[in-house]
C-alpha cells in the first residue's frame, strides 16, 4: 500500500518545494546530509541572476525520484537527508559579509555532524565554504567542473568575485592546489593570467579539447588520480555543459560538456573521501523554460548520491 505520508509520493506540485522533496529541518539535528541554498549573486562579471538558483532548483527537484536508475543508489536509505533552509545574510551589498555569513552557516552544519550540500548562487559562494572545511594544515582537494579556472586576480577592485574562489583559497591555504582538478575548461580570454595560475600553482586543467579526446573514463581516471584518498570537494558550475542544455547562467561558453557525459562523469567518482559538494551559477531568469534549472536538480542529486554513499561507508 502507498504511504501518502511519505513526500515521494505525493503530486509533485503539492506542498513547499524542498530540495528533492526532504523534510525541511532548519534545526540540522539529526541530520547526515544537509542541503542548503545560497541565495547570491553579488559577486558576478557577467549577467546576474543566480540568486535565484536555489529556488528553482527546489521547484525543478520535486520531479526527482528516490532512487537513481544507473548507480541503484537510494541516498534517502543510505542517510538522513534534509533541507535545511537559505543561508541568510546580514549585510546582502556587502561581500565581505556575506563571505563570513556563508562560513559561519557552513559551521553550523559540521558542528552538527552533516554533509554540506549546497545549490548557488555564483561561484563566489565556493570560497566561504573551503573556509569553513578546510585549513592550512589540513587542505581540502577539488574537482571543479566548469568553462572557466576562476583563478583570477581582482576584478575592479574587489577580490571577491565569481572568477576567482579558487585563487583566493590557495592563497588561504585550504585548498591544496595538487589535489585539484579543474575541467572542462574553454573559452576566450583577454589575459592568460587564470590559466597560468591554475597551472603554476600545481593544479591538473583538462580543457574542452582535452576532455573530447580521453573521453569520460581516462577523465574520471585522471580525477581521481588527482585527488587520491584525501578530504575533496565537488563543485559543479553549470556553464561547464553547453548551453544548448544549459542556457540560464550568467557567462554561459559554447562548445560544452553534455548532461550525459556529466552525469556518467559524476557517477566516476563514487566512493572518494567526499565531504561536501555544490551546484552553482544557475540564473533562471535567463531560462524561462526551467531546464537549466532542472539540469542543475539533477546534478544535485547525482551528488547527493555519492555523498550518501559516503556516509553510509
Amino acid at each position: 500500500m502507498t504511504d501518502t505520508a511519505d513526500p515521494r509520493f505525493e503530486p509533485r506540485y503539492q506542498e513547499i518545494a524542498t530540495f528533492m522533496r526532504a523534510p525541511y529541518v532548519p534545526s540540522m539535528d539529526g541530520v547526515d546530509i544537509a542541503m542548503y541554498g545560497i541565495p547570491y549573486d553579488g559577486g558576478v562579471t557577467n549577467r546576474p541572476g543566480a540568486r535565484h538558483g536555489p529556488r528553482e532548483i527546489r521547484n525543478q527537484s520535486s520531479i526527482n525520484r528516490a532512487m537513481n536508475h544507473a548507480t541503484r543508489i537510494n541516498p534517502y536509505e543510505l542517510a538522513r537527508v534534509a533541507d535545511v533552509g537559505d543561508v541568510r545574510f546580514a549585510k546582502v551589498f556587502d561581500i565581505e559579509a556575506v563571505n563570513h555569513d556563508i562560513e559561519t552557516f557552513v559551521r553550523a552544519i559540521l558542528a552538527a555532524g552533516a554533509i554540506p550540500l549546497a545549490a548557488g548562487g555564483d561561484h563566489s559562494v565556493t570560497y566561504p565554504i573551503f573556509r569553513a572545511l578546510g585549513t592550512r594544515a589540513a587542505p581540502i582537494g577539488m574537482i571543479h567542473i566548469d568553462a572557466h579556472t576562476d583563478t583570477w586576480g581582482p576584478f575592479k577592485g574587489s577580490k571577491f568575485h565569481h572568477g576567482a574562489p579558487f585563487r583566493l583559497a590557495v592563497e588561504d591555504g585550504v585548498l591544496d592546489p595538487k589535489r585539484t582538478v579543474q575541467i572542462g575548461i574553454r573559452g576566450g580570454q583577454n589575459t592568460t593570467d587564470t590559466w597560468d595560475y591554475s597551472r603554476d600553482a600545481g593544479m591538473r586543467v583538462i580543457f574542452i579539447e582535452e576532455f573530447e579526446d580521453l573521453g569520460v573514463e581516462a577523465v574520471i581516471a585522471e580525477a581521481r588520480r588527482v585527488v587520491g584518498d584525501g578530504p575533496t570537494y565537488v563543485t559543479f558550475d553549470v556553464d561547464g555543459l553547453d548551453p544548448v542544455y544549459a542556457p540560464g547562467t550568467g557567462t554561459p561558453e559554447p562548445g560544452g560538456i553534455t548532461t550525459r557525459e556529466a552525469l556518467r562523469m559524476l557517477r566516476g567518482f563514487r566512493n572518494l573521501n567526499l565531504i561536501g559538494g555544490d551546484v552553482v551559477e544557475v540564473a533562471p531568469p535567463f531560462d524561462p523554460s526551467g531546464n537549466t534549472a532542472l539540469v542543475g536538480a539533477t546534478i544535485m542529486f547525482e551528488l547527493l548520491c555519492l555523498l550518501a554513499e559516503v556516509r553510509a561507508s
